[in-house]
């Protein structure tokens, strides 16, 4: 799980692997494979960055490199 923060301030987790892709229209949106969509406060860069931090401890980079 990466952690988010949501506009109005509450911290969350979400499972990366359920994240469909991502937009910036200007806020950071998260659109999970439900359709749901998440606005965060986090930047586009930030949430990639944890997303391969959390990947690589799962070993998951060893099939992608």
């Amino acid at each position: 799980m990466i952690e988010v923060t949501k506009l109005g301030g509450t911290v969350f987790h979400v499972n990366p692997h359920l994240i469909e892709y991502i937009e910036t229209n200007p806020d950071t949106t998260l659109i999970m494979l439900s359709g749901k969509r998440l606005v965060v406060r986090e930047d586009y860069q930030s949430v990639f960055d944890r997303i391969v931090v959390y990947r690589k401890l799962l070993g998951a980079h060893r099939n992608e490199e």
